[in-house]
């Protein structure tokens, strides 16, 4: 933590701490035990991803020069080791949980996850059969010693190194082995025969390792050892000015399979010796080495089988129907009539496909625009606009192709889209298009009208499920007229000739006018009066906005903050940040919605945005926040935003020593917002 001007935790570290919370979901007796395992996957994923990216970006910077570093306010040789020392310490408590929860609960519902050495003759047979049947065109044995072999291992496939020795030679002559394990072909999890009543499995893993011997004939086997390479997923596109940038990010894309090793995963039994040749043979760095338990790619365990067993999974909360739209008989005419706000994945996404869907087939509609950052591989949104063409209506869609792991799949749905015959245009060097936004003209009988569709989510039918998120429907000029003028800036790149009044678009006025709102407020403070302000994000990281925020809180504003992941700002600190609070809320669904209150003297503020408070989002990208005009809908905001704010089962506090402590249950009455919301949604839903 830095603390030479203000309170600062560095991003990487918070970062750290939100997916502890994530872990902590995996060893709560309280969530049901798939979803415990599911949490164990999430966890990986997430720490997978992290070293492909944060933690390769900080390997690159140790490269630099020492002039160069001296430019940093960090220094990442300190960073690298406290992000090493944090992930080797949950590794150990995942482990433990794994091993001493995860398991023997499993085994009280008579699922087995067995090993090797504890198969019977039947289960022996079969794990030989199957390895001879299905493992041996996959697997790729590897002597490494004696053929003074540097072998390439790819990024985050998962390995056997094997020690062992020539019968023949001298004892004590040791060498080194290295097979692959197909989990990218074949299923992890690998179910052997049972008695009844009971579920017996095995990792493939392990199939691969009671066949080791096959694969090195002439040698005793000593020991395996799971080990897996992770490799750095940045693009890295040299002089984005110029050139043809789908182009660069197309031949990048190739190269990210055989980046630089950026951490090396290995077994925490391994000896030092087998460690430190595996080291000096692939060029690993010291800070790239991160030791666990048995087993690597944990987030296999998203597929692992669940039996029928559905009493070990959270209780059904089916989607809830949005009426008002899903049922319209006049689809515009209901939207003309008032602004609409749905929450997924409390509310059902079929609103938001109609909204495409209705527009590609009604004949008084002439255009339709959408933004695609994130998009589903089969996608409704995507075949309606594509068929809105065939209509004979002029269709345009933004394809952001830098959007990090999805840049293939949005440059094969903007391929598909041209050929379908829609107007596609593609990323700005240097900037990410992360607005959620669609616009629909439609000719009516006192003219052409515009419809938007605003949201905090992305076009995608599959996380909509999982990420909750606020969408906005509405004709309101205001906001359909500046949308149009964002839309007509990506279709141009000409800059608007008029400011934004009502939007706050990232690359514009997003950062100045969010600064003037909290100058509002400790304005109101100076002068006497109530001032608050609420901020539910992703992440709080850029240093700007935490110091006008710890600013304000000296000056007598009341600031509350629901911060899910990164949070840089130090909350209670006497002299800084004394009246702020900040909590984050993880659970079932994954908190991903932007929302923005300013208490205005009475007067509220109200904004959904798809900006988090990050460098990235008030800088570098196009971002939209939009204000929520409609009484009624404020309200729902408001009430979401108090049970959250209440929340008192899955809430963390958020504090200096990122010790993610539980709120404390001071009543009889448990608040989990999740819960809470979808069925404040579903009274809501009845009540129509």
């Amino acid at each position: 933590m830095s603390e030479t001007h203000y309170p600062y935790i560095h991003r990487d570290i918070s970062w750290l701490s939100f997916n502890y919370r994530v872990l902590q979901e995996a060893k709560d007796p309280a969530v049901p035990l798939f979803e415990r395992i599911k949490f164990l996957a999430i966890y990986s994923s997430n720490l997978d991803e992290f070293f492909r990216v944060r933690v390769a970006n900080h390997l690159n910077l140790l490269r630099l020069g020492k002039k160069t570093k001296r430019k940093l306010d960090y220094d990442p040789q300190e960073i690298l080791k406290e992000i090493i020392e944090l992930v080797n310490a949950q590794q150990e408590e995942y482990s433990q949980i794994f091993e001493n929860q995860i398991i023997p609960e499993l085994r009280q519902h008579g699922i087995n996850l067995l090993r090797r050495l504890d198969l019977n003759q039947k289960q022996r047979e079969f794990v030989e059969s199957y390895f001879h049947e299905n493992l041996l065109p996959f697997v790729q044995p590897v002597l490494m010693v004696r053929k003074k072999v540097r072998p390439f291992l790819n990024n985050a496939a998962l390995y056997l190194a094997i020690l062992m020795h020539d019968k023949t030679a001298a004892a004590g002559t040791e060498e080194y082995g290295l097979v692959k394990i197909p989990s990218d072909h074949l299923p992890r999890f690998i179910k052997l025969p049972s008695a009844e009543g009971k579920h017996n499995l095995i990792m493939l893993d392990d199939i691969v390792r009671h066949n080791v011997s096959y694969m090195f004939p002439g040698y005793d086997i000593d020991d395996t050892f799971s080990v897996k390479l992770t490799r750095d997923a940045e693009l890295y596109i040299d002089d984005e000015f110029s050139g043809d940038l789908v182009e660069k990010i197309r031949q990048s894309l190739i190269k990210r399979h055989v980046g630089p090793p950026s951490r090396f995963v290995y077994d925490r039994e391994m000896p030092a010796s087998f460690l430190n040749y595996l080291q000096d043979i692939l060029d690993i760095q010291e800070d790239g080495l991160l030791r666990e338990g048995r087993y690597h790619n944990n987030f296999d365990f998203f597929r692992f089988p669940d039996f029928g067993l559905n009493q070990l999974k959270n209780p059904p909360l089916p989607a809830l129907s949005y009426r008002p739209l899903e049922e319209a008989v006049d689809f515009f005419g209901e939207i003309r009539r008032q602004d609409h706000l749905i929450h997924v994945p409390y509310h059902s996404y079929e609103s938001v496909i109609r909204f495409f869907e209705e527009s590609a087939r009604d004949p008084y509609v002439t255009h339709i625009k959408i933004v695609q950052y994130r998009v589903a591989r089969k996608s409704r949104i995507m075949e309606a606009i594509m068929s809105a063409v065939k209509a004979g209506k002029q269709v345009s869609c933004f394809v952001e192709v830098k959007a990090r792991f999805d840049e293939e799949a949005n440059l094969e749905w903007g391929e598909r889209l041209e050929r379908a015959g829609v107007q596609v245009h593609y990323s700005f060097p240097g900037v990410k298009v992360h607005s959620k936004l669609a616009l629909v003209r439609r000719q009516e009988s006192e003219g052409p009208r515009l419809y938007t569709y605003l949201s905090t989510g992305n076009f995608h039918e599959d996380t909509a499920k999982v990420y909750s998120d606020f969408g906005l429907f509405t004709s309101d000029q205001r906001l359909t007229s500046e949308v149009a003028r964002v839309f007509s800036f990506l279709e141009t790149t000409k800059l608007p000739e008029h400011d934004f009044q009502h939007l706050l678009v990232g690359m514009f006025n997003l950062r100045t006018d969010l600064l003037k709102l909290i100058d509002q407020e400790i304005a109101n403070a100076q002068a006497g009066k109530t001032a608050r302000i609420i901020l539910k994000m992703n992440s709080l990281q850029d240093q700007e906005m935490v110091e006008k925020l710890y600013e304000a809180s000296k000056q007598g504003v009341e600031i509350k903050l629901i911060v899910r992941g990164v949070c840089c700002l130090v909350p209670g600190v006497r002299n800084a940040s004394s009246r702020i609070q900040a909590i984050s809320i993880v659970d079932r669904f994954l908190e991903h919605a932007r929302v923005f209150i300013f208490h205005n003297d009475g007067d509220e503020k109200i904004y959904l945005s798809s900006a988090d408070w990050m460098v990235r989002n008030l800088t570098y990208r196009v971002e939209t926040t939009f204000p929520v005009y409609d009484e009624t809908l404020r309200k729902q905001i408001l009430d979401i935003i108090n049970i959250q704010l209440s929340d008192n089962v899955k809430a963390r506090i958020l504090d200096r020593k990122l010790t993610n402590k539980y709120r404390v249950n001071h009543s009889d009455l448990p608040i989990r917002s999740q819960v809470d919301t979808y069925y404040y949604l579903k009274r809501m839903e009845e009540g129509r």
